[in-house]
């Protein structure tokens, strides 16, 4: 009769005890460390693949290139493009391929420079002299009797005085598709190349050229004497077009024309007529006219006279 209250006490403490345990046992610790915010990752950043940057004179192809937009960008003629590259057809580019965007020629006359052979210093000891200077003969009967008679005169040979220069000759004219330096960039002439409201002005992001309202078939011109170096379609945006380089470094572009005049290759005076006026690839008849440098887009304004 004792036993069964102490069991039942023994299990009531029990039970108290098992409870203690359960409410004071403590949460796990999870350890969190925060991060600087510079060094957290980014959405994507693993995905993102640096674009290669590309050798001088070289370009890589991307995606929606075209050979024509290629040579546009880089102020080349597309033909030279095709033979630096021995390219089989000028439509057949792939995604990835490397193109020699600049001649070949100037990597050649860079390293010609670079191995021209190192002139031979000159010797330490310097050459004895055989025969004595005019200026410096001893005085003696014979030399006495040389000398001139009175009255005539003999310069000495290091007192000859040089010659006047001749005055700078005026600059030639640069005739149309003459390849000539950087330097000679501002001796080109220009003009405008239609008459009508400029209804768009240069803005490198969204406008790389100008844009001059006219009337279908009316004239566009060379703003310059130069080379028809593309005279078609084939660039997204621009229409029928004419590419007019102008030296290695200056080339024109004229779209959205209704009708081309001139072909490939013909040397073009500042003035001819080159196309009539369109709206081809456009919203309403207008001349895009565009001026690049080393194929970077410039303002045409600062080469266009003021009207």
């Amino acid at each position: 009769m004792n036993q069964a209250p102490r069991l039942a006490l023994l299990t009531l403490a029990l039970g108290l005890l098992a409870g203690c345990n359960s409410l004071t046992r403590e949460a796990p610790v999870v350890e969190r460390t925060t991060r600087p915010a510079a060094e957290r990752p980014r959405p994507n950043q693993a995905a993102r693949a640096e674009e290669p940057k590309d050798e001088k004179g070289m370009y890589t192809v991307r995606r929606g290139d075209t050979l024509l937009r290629i040579a546009l960008d880089h102020g080349q003629d597309y033909r030279d493009l095709v033979a630096w590259n021995n390219l089989a057809n000028p439509d057949d580019i792939k995604v990835g391929q490397t193109l020699r965007v600049a001649g070949p020629e100037r990597n050649a006359r860079a390293a010609s420079v670079q191995t021209q052979p190192v002139p031979t210093p000159p010797s330490a000891t310097p050459p004895r002299k055989t025969a004595p200077r005019a200026d410096k003969q001893p005085y003696n009967d014979s030399v006495a009797q040389a000398q001139p008679e009175s009255g005539s005169r003999t310069e000495p040979r290091s007192a000859t005085v040089p010659a006047a220069p001749a005055p700078a000759a005026p600059a030639p004219a640069i005739a149309a598709g003459t390849i000539v330096t950087a330097s000679d960039d501002e001796k080109l002439s220009w003009m405008w190349p239609a008459d009508g409201r400029i209804v768009a002005t240069f803005d490198e992001a969204r406008n790389k050229g100008i844009d001059i309202a006219g009337r279908p078939g009316q004239q566009v011109v060379a703003a310059g004497a130069g080379k028809v170096v593309f005279a078609g379609s084939g660039i997204r945006g621009y229409g029928n077009l004419v590419i007019v380089k102008h030296n290695n470094n200056l080339l024109s572009a004229y779209a959205h024309n209704r009708k081309i005049v001139v072909k490939e290759g013909d040397n073009v005076a500042k003035g001819q007529l080159i196309a009539e006026m369109g709206d081809s690839d456009a919203d309403s008849v207008k001349l895009h006219f565009e001026i690049r440098q080393q194929g970077k887009p410039v303002d045409p304004s600062r080469f266009l006279p003021g009207r």
